[in-house]
């Protein structure tokens, strides 16, 4: 299984499209690259340490961590998630994260990467995807899966109301908005189960491999 591989998964805010992504990953050996998560660290040590010069100092920081690192932090508190939709408005953020998510992608031939932009932005060009995937869910399941994740520390209302808030910002934003590239699948997470998503997903793949 060593011919190149590379995915796109796109969609919104808590659609599934992480948990699809790491079961195709994990079945065709592809390096999943969480493109959020740096999103997230990014929030979390802006939160933390308050420097005043912000872009400055997340040049600094995402020069010399490691994405290994980065997949160990605990990124997905409701902190986190209100302050990452307004950071990842930033053109001068999303410079930052593209070019680290290049550098990763360059050097594997092999992956699945996964965010908001990854198919319009990230992987439109040198390299492209093979294969592009679009996840959806209906918001009153997303925001009970979220809540879940969230151990119900916070209202189920209050949850939903700031998945909603995210998904319209990132398509409502300037640079590099959420949206499905022509030949993106959609996969509708809300009527499928994890098993169907994966059945779905590797369909595709087997068409190409």
């Amino acid at each position: 299984m060593s011919k190149s591989l590379i995915v796109a998964c796109d969609g919104e805010a808590a659609s599934g499209k992480s948990t699809g992504a790491k079961l195709l990953s994990k079945k065709y050996k592809l390096l999943l690259l969480n493109s959020g998560l740096l999103y997230r660290y990014a929030s979390k040590m802006l939160i933390t340490k308050k420097p005043k010069k912000p872009i400055p100092y997340l040049k600094k920081i995402f020069k010399r961590t490691s994405y290994n690192l980065i997949q160990k932090q605990s990124l997905h508190s409701q902190e986190i998630s209100n302050h990452v939709g307004y950071l990842a408005k930033d053109k001068a953020v999303r410079d930052i994260m593209r070019i680290y998510q290049k550098k990763i992608i360059r050097k594997n031939k092999r992956i699945c990467v996964e965010g908001r932009d990854i198919a319009t932005k990230i992987l439109n060009k040198n390299p492209r995807y093979d294969l592009a995937f679009y996840f959806t869910c209906k918001i009153s399941i997303a925001a009970k899966r979220r809540w879940k994740e969230l151990k119900k520390k916070v209202t189920l209302k209050e949850v939903q109301k700031s998945l909603a808030k995210r998904t319209k910002m990132d398509k409502k934003r300037k640079h590099s908005p959420l949206k499905k590239v022509n030949d993106a699948i959609l996969i509708r997470t809300d009527r499928l189960s994890k098993k169907e998503v994966l059945r779905r997903m590797s369909k595709e793949v087997e068409k190409i491999i």
